[in-house]
C-alpha cells in the first residue's frame, strides 16, 4: 500500500523556542512558529522520553497485566507492562528491564511490534510495542516508588474489559488490539 500524495504542505515554522518548566521526567516547551498562512502562533508541547509497552504472554496463551494508581485521574487502571525509556537506554533493553522489575517475568523471545504516538497534539511521547513471550518467573524488582499489582488475564476476557469500560489505559488499548491480530492469526 503506498502512501497518499497530498499537494498541500502545512509545516509551521519555529520562531523561537523556550523551555518553560522541566522536571524531572517531562519538560514543558513554548514555541512561537510561522503558520503556513504566514501568521504566528504558539504550540506549547510535553518532551517525553519515550516509552516501552510489553504484551507479555505466558506459555498458556495468557496476558500479564498490571493494576496501578495513577495520581493524575486519582483512579487505578488495568496496564500493560511499560516504563519509560532512560536517556541512551535501548528501548529493547528497558522493555527487557521494566517486564523484570514490574512483574518478575523475563522472557526468552521478543518481537518489535509497532510504535505509536499517543497525544501527537501536546507531547513527543513515542510508545514502542513488544511481544514478548516464553517467559519464566525471576521474582519482581519494583522501583522504590512502584506499587502495583500484576495479574494473568485472557486475551478475551481483556478485550472484554475494552469493550466494558473497565481497560481505558490507551497504550493498554492499543497493545490488546495488537495482541488480537498477532495471537489469534
Amino acid at each position: 500500500m503506498k502512501t497518499p500524495k497530498h499537494d498541500s504542505d502545512f509545516t509551521e515554522t519555529e520562531l523561537s523556542s523556550k523551555s518553560v518548566y522541566r522536571g524531572a521526567f517531562l519538560e514543558l516547551m513554548e514555541d512561537r512558529v510561522k503558520l503556513p498562512d504566514g501568521k504566528t502562533s504558539i504550540r506549547e508541547y510535553l518532551v517525553h522520553p519515550g516509552a516501552v509497552v510489553i504484551i507479555a504472554v505466558l506459555d498458556d496463551g495468557m496476558l500479564l497485566l498490571e493494576r496501578q494508581y495513577r495520581y493524575p485521574l486519582h483512579s487505578h487502571f488495568y496496564e500493560l507492562p511499560a516504563g519509560k525509556i532512560e536517556p541512551g537506554e535501548d528501548p529493547l533493553l528497558c522493555a527487557q528491564r521494566e517486564l523484570l522489575e514490574e512483574t518478575g517475568y523475563v522472557a526468552k523471545t521478543w518481537r518489535y511490534l509497532a510504535s505509536a504516538y499517543p497525544c501527537v497534539g501536546y507531547s513527543t511521547e513515542r510508545q514502542l510495542f513488544y511481544l514478548a513471550q516464553k517467559l519464566s518467573h525471576q521474582g519482581s524488582k519494583p522501583d522504590d516508588e512502584e506499587f502495583l499489582e500484576v495479574l494473568t488475564v485472557e486475551l478475551g476476557t481483556a478485550l472484554q474489559w475494552v469493550r466494558e469500560g473497565e481497560i481505558t489505559d490507551g497504550k493498554t488499548i492499543n497493545g490488546l488490539f495488537w495482541a488480537e491480530k498477532i495471537l489469534k492469526s
